[in-house]
């Protein structure tokens, strides 16, 4: 059985808490966080501390902490013979301050709200310094999924860097979308259906390839129609760069 420790109370150090505890090849031997109230879910299935001195030996050691906290809090473990590994996409491996380091980066979008995920369908992307540490990484990785790659830091940046484009940045354009609506009188359910239409089409044909809209036909006029409507000058701005961006890929 592999011993694992989780350092953190975050949506990351949550969802893997909740999968490590199903199963049986795992032993969740302890959680750590400063408010141990953060913790409350897991106090039935694993000890929950809040002292950093209470933290036991474990096969590997996870720091699931905020990207700006990793490096200095793993001084902290210096002394430890685990595996040390954090789950940050833009973290590398290298800021890690120990002997025995890693990375095991579950590359999805994680919401505590959301209780139950299928992990077997989520890439888990693993590194370590030594070649047993590595297969130790995958042999875990390959208990919760069954897409694990080996990349290197650079790597998960650069993929990091696309989940913000492809992620962050487009729910954000799903709430300009909505505020255009709602300043219209119109339901954002309006968009649904040709938002899971254009997921859906990505899964099969390159995005290059599936894009459409006014700015893939060079429809000018009504791209300059669509400007004269907006009157938020950043939905402007936003609107003409994508534009442009589209236009100079065509």
């Amino acid at each position: 059985m592999i011993s694992i420790s989780i350092i953190g109370a975050g949506n990351v150090a949550t969802h893997l808490a909740r999968q490590f505890v199903k199963l049986p090849q795992i032993h969740l031997q302890q959680m750590y966080n400063r408010h141990i109230d953060k913790l409350k879910e897991f106090e039935s299935t694993t000890e929950i501390i809040d002292d950093l001195k209470q933290l036991k030996q474990a096969n590997i050691l996870v720091i699931a902490l905020k990207d700006e906290a990793i490096s200095d809090f793993s001084k902290k473990l210096q002394y430890f013979d685990s595996l040390i590994v954090h789950t940050s996409g833009s973290v590398a491996m290298s800021d890690l301050q120990v002997k025995r380091k890693g990375v095991f980066y579950p590359f999805q979008t994680f919401s505590k709200q959301v209780e139950t995920m299928d992990f077997s369908q989520i890439p888990l992307l693993v590194e370590a310094t030594y070649a047993a540490d590595l297969q130790l990484l995958k042999n875990v990785a390959g208990l919760l999924s069954d897409n694990v790659l080996e990349i290197n830091s650079k790597q998960r940046l650069a993929l990091h860097i696309g989940g913000v484009f492809a992620a962050n940045f487009v729910n954000r354009l799903y709430v300009e979308a909505s505020l255009i609506l709602q300043e219209n009188q119109l339901s954002f359910d309006l968009l649904k259906p040709l938002i899971l239409e254009v997921a859906q089409k990505v899964q099969d044909i390159p995005p290059i390839v599936a894009q459409t809209g006014p700015a893939y036909r060079g429809d000018y006029q009504i791209i300059d129609k669509h400007l004269s409507f907006l009157t938020d000058k950043q939905q402007k701005q936003i609107y003409r760069l994508l534009t442009e961006r589209i236009v100079k890929t065509q």
